[in-house]
């Protein structure tokens, strides 16, 4: 097994309504995430997640990423909304007959374009 602490990780606080504490996430694997009430206890929760997952993937034949393999710029990224954003977006996607994602990535795309034209 890799050593796990070669894995990069960022923490951040999670507000009230999110349930309070600190998040753990690791670049190098996106679906990897972690809490605990302080820091220390969300790296110790988180090292036990990614030790999970590592084992995970192994079980299952699939590759393991190298430290600082996949870096920030993954391609994917999980974000939260408002229920009632998340609501709205849903019922414009089914109407648009798209997924959320492909919804979602449009307006991305669309508002970074109008963005590059106005710096």
């Amino acid at each position: 097994m890799k050593n796990l602490s070669d894995y990069p990780f960022e923490i951040r606080p999670l507000a009230a309504g999110e349930g309070g504490g600190y998040l753990i996430s690791y670049p190098d694997f996106s679906e990897c995430i972690s809490d605990g009430e302080t820091i220390e206890e969300a790296i110790a929760n988180g090292h036990d997640a990614l030790k999970a997952t590592i084992a995970a993937l192994e079980a299952n034949g699939l590759p393991v990423p190298a430290p600082n393999g996949g870096g920030v710029a993954s391609g994917k990224f999980v974000a939260r909304v408002p229920k009632t954003i998340h609501a709205q977006l849903a019922t414009r996607a089914r109407a648009e007959g798209v997924s959320l994602n492909a919804l979602v990535l449009a307006f991305i795309a669309e508002g970074l374009g109008r963005r590059e034209h106005h710096v």
